[in-house]
């Protein structure tokens, strides 16, 4: 796919997915009669209005790289967002500055829903299907040929996802051990011996010698079951990022193995990575893409981090818990500091993004 058409992919993608943050923030904002000024798409400079109701302007600005919710105030108590959100009751506070985040994952828990409509719910089956035989291996020597399904080795229970086929041939080298599959729909059981093998110039002292994949099946779902489905599909990948996460952080501390940049990536890098996955899983994985991205906007704004929802929803709880307004004079620096330091590093990512660009690496490292 062409560079430009993956950047306005991307871009389309980020705009969905930046309205529906801010409509979170707004739509509770008013729910709550909390006064606004101005509803963003990108950040400032602004490049047109494109309307003006009840008081509030809509309006589209020129670095398509974000969004904000400008709520109302007179002077510095307008700045970066605080405003009338600022002399709200805490719990209003919080439910606004939450509701951007929670959209993220209605959104994401929306696509999964529609893509496991279209498509079905895969579950996995007893059983392995053989991808592919290594020669003169094992395997091969007993004659197991690709798409055999490996239903039960040996004394093993039936093969299941978690089954560690490694752990069985250790147990029995040298020993021949029934194995049964079906070949075709009709079974079949081979005697193999588990034993050394190579590949690559790399040898392993005990296996069978075939690669394998899971046996899966997919049956259709209603939109109950898709809807559950794609609510625990949303949290499970939610639950995944946030472990990446906490283990970056301890690599940073010394307090684990360091992990590069978990999977940090920027704009250009971002953009890439759409027409990379459109080149190879087409439109359906374009939307799995933005399901994927969506769920990482909203963990990303609850961190803790200075002009982010997170970081609004922590100076919220401090004043709840010293019963005490912070001066927004100090609120406000800590943001504008906050954010200088999020458009440094978004500079920093984007220029490892091109070097990765310009040497023709994938951003998901193949």
């Amino acid at each position: 796919m062409s560079g430009i058409i993956a950047i306005i992919a991307f871009l389309f993608l980020l705009g969905i997915l930046v309205l529906a943050h801010e409509i979170g923030h707004f739509a509770t904002a008013r729910a709550f009669g909390i006064a606004v000024d101005e509803f963003g798409i990108g950040f400032p400079p602004r490049a047109i209005t494109i309307a003006e109701r009840k008081g509030v302007r809509y309006t589209i600005n020129w670095l398509p790289i974000g969004g904000f919710v400008r709520f109302s105030g007179v002077g510095d108590n307008s700045s970066y967002g605080i405003g009338s959100l600022r002399e709200a009751p805490i719990y209003q506070r919080i439910a606004v500055l939450l509701a951007g985040p929670l959209m993220n994952i209605i959104v994401a828990i929306a696509i999964f829903t529609g893509l496991t409509l279209a498509n079905g719910i895969e579950t996995a089956d007893t059983g392995l299907v053989v991808s592919q035989v290594y020669a003169d291996t094992p395997a091969a020597t007993a004659g197991l040929q690709a798409n055999d399904v490996v239903l039960r080795i040996g004394d093993s229970e039936e093969i299941t996802v978690g089954t560690e086929i490694g752990d069985i041939a250790k147990a029995n080298v040298g020993t021949p051990i029934p194995v049964e599959i079906l070949r075709d729909g009709q079974p079949l059981t081979l005697q193999i011996t588990p034993g050394p093998w190579t590949i690559n110039g790399k040898t392993s002292p005990a296996g069978f010698g075939f690669a394998y994949a899971n046996r899966t099946s997919t049956t259709p779902a209603d939109l109950g079951q898709a809807i559950s489905y794609g609510t625990v599909r949303t949290f499970t990948i939610a639950g995944l990022m946030i472990e990446s996460l906490q283990s970056w952080i301890k690599g940073l501390l010394g307090l684990a193995p360091q992990i590069e940049n978990a999977g940090m990536t920027g704009i250009v890098g971002m953009a890439r990575g759409t027409g990379e996955i459109i080149d190879r899983d087409g439109w359906q994985g374009y939307l799995n893409w933005m399901a994927l991205i969506s769920i990482n906007l909203g963990i990303f704004n609850l961190l803790p981090i200075p002009a982010l929802d997170g970081s609004h929803i922590l100076f919220a709880l401090f004043e709840f818990i010293r019963r005490r307004r912070i001066p927004v004079e100090r609120e406000s620096l800590v943001h504008m500091v906050g954010f200088g330091l999020l458009m440094a590093l978004m500079v920093i990512v984007t220029v490892s993004d091109i070097q990765g660009w310009m040497n023709g690496t994938s951003i998901f490292g193949k």
